[in-house]
């Protein structure tokens, strides 16, 4: 990596390939800035972690992902409190960051929008949530901490191996529901305690994750705060009918679901492994505190 050139991390497999042959389109656009760029190459999630934390390094003008929220989550990592352009292509099935934070939807008008940025010299200045969990190693996030019921849910589809595809998930719904449960919540909102029994926590940078459920519709990642969703215990009916509501935003009107606005949560609850931006974080308990502008988006 040359100091000065855009670095790349793409996914082919994001969005289950619809996108995958508009990469060489989206590296010649991004090219008409007038940098070099370099596409990183990594055959996992750790090594393309590594390749974005050499790139910026090296001096890298921006460091643009290709993909859905997880490869957008993976280049966070080496891009957040750092001196450099962070770009994004939505290419995935979900896109909640890209969406949230006024990225194009369309790929190409995203990469023109990364390259009118650089020649400009213009940024957005977005904030980030950092987790810390009981390792002490810390994560960074873009859009939503799931720590309840959907962070069951998705362990419980990331450990089978059939359906492929979004049916794996609806699978995984039904059978964590006849196994539903309250858990009884840790939770420290801003160093105040509010503990309680229940199914549902949710910790927003964005409004949404799952590709448009607006879990904590308030949520602006540009405000320096962050969003908290919790809901009391709740049977299977009750969780199915609140799920539609997800889409709207409109489940926090229920008189079960709770909200907060805060810089600082502390939360645990036994069992529980946490998801951000869909990848797995680790088990309960974390810290996350939101970093205002941390991050320098180019759109």
């Amino acid at each position: 990596m040359t100091s000065g050139d855009i670095a790349v991390l793409a996914n082919p497999s994001a969005g289950r390939g619809r996108h995958r042959g508009l990469l060489p389109g989206v590296l010649q656009r991004l090219g008409a800035a007038g940098h070099a760029v370099q596409l990183l190459t990594a055959s996992n999630s750790e090594e393309a972690e590594k390749a974005c934390h050499r790139a910026v390094a090296g001096g890298a003008v921006a460091l643009v992902a290709v993909g859905g929220d997880g490869t957008v989550h993976q280049a966070l990592q080496a891009a957040a409190d750092r001196a450099v352009g962070f770009g994004v292509i939505p290419a995935g099935t979900g896109n909640d960051f890209a969406r949230c934070t006024g990225v194009p939807d369309e790929p190409l008008a995203a990469a023109d929008a990364i390259r009118a940025a650089l020649a400009e010299g213009r940024e957005h200045r977005v904030d980030l949530a950092h987790s810390v969990g009981t390792d002490g190693e810390g994560r960074w996030f873009g859009a939503v901490l799931a720590a309840g019921f959907d962070a069951i849910v998705n362990e419980r589809a990331n450990r089978m191996r059939w359906p492929r595809g979004p049916r794996r998930y609806d699978l995984a719904i039904l059978l964590e529901l006849t196994r539903l449960r309250p858990r009884i919540y840790a939770l420290e909102i801003d160093g105040v305690h509010h503990g309680f029994e229940g199914t549902l926590v949710a910790v927003g940078n964005c409004a949404s994750y799952g590709g448009g459920m607006r879990i904590v519709p308030a949520s602006d990642p540009a405000d320096g705060l962050l969003d908290v969703v919790t809901a009391a215990p709740l049977s299977r009916v009750t969780v199915a009918r609140l799920k539609p509501r997800l889409r709207h935003g409109t489940h926090v009107t229920d008189p079960r679901v709770r909200t907060f606005r805060c810089r600082q949560v502390r939360l645990h609850a036994d069992g529980i492994i946490g998801y951000a931006d869909g990848e797995r974080l680790g088990p309960l308990p974390l810290e996350v505190t939101v970093r205002p502008g941390a991050i320098r988006l180019l759109r």
